[in-house]
């Protein structure tokens, strides 16, 4: 299935928005790439991509739940370090057995799913909060 953002996956963050879609878009274009054969060069782009991203953007979340004192910050921290293995682990894959390994493909599925419902929910909650401390901050 390719995966595409819309207002559900909105947090209310700007930034955090940006690089959500960043994201969703480099993990539809690894998924679309690898469904209709498309060329190499393009998965390995979509892929580098994707982990290199990945970093920035958890660091920068990361940041922030320190910066304004996010009481979940260890759980949440330990939830992104799962997903950088995770796709660490489908991009070895891919890049072995190439884009029409089935299982890399159930894989990658399972980790946009991963992807979205951490949005909605674990960085919903996270970006409520930094908004409710923003406020009180003034």
């Amino acid at each position: 299935m390719v995966y595409g953002w819309d207002s559900s996956l909105e947090t209310g963050h700007e930034i955090i928005d940006t690089q959500h879609q960043q994201m969703i878009t480099a993990v539809s274009g690894i998924y679309g790439a690898c469904l209709s054969g498309g060329g190499s060069v393009e998965l390995i782009n979509s892929l580098d991509f994707l982990n290199c991203y990945i970093v920035k953007h958890f660091s920068e979340e990361e940041k922030l739940m320190v910066g304004y004192g996010y009481p979940g910050y260890e759980y949440h921290r330990r939830y992104h370090e799962s997903f950088r293995v995770d796709i660490r682990g489908v991009t070895r894959r891919l890049m072995k057995g190439g884009a029409a390994d089935s299982l890399a493909l159930d894989v990658l599925d399972g980790l946009a799913i991963w992807l979205i419902n951490h949005i909605k929910e674990d960085d919903s909650r996270l970006t409520a909060y930094i908004s409710s401390m923003a406020a009180l901050r003034g």
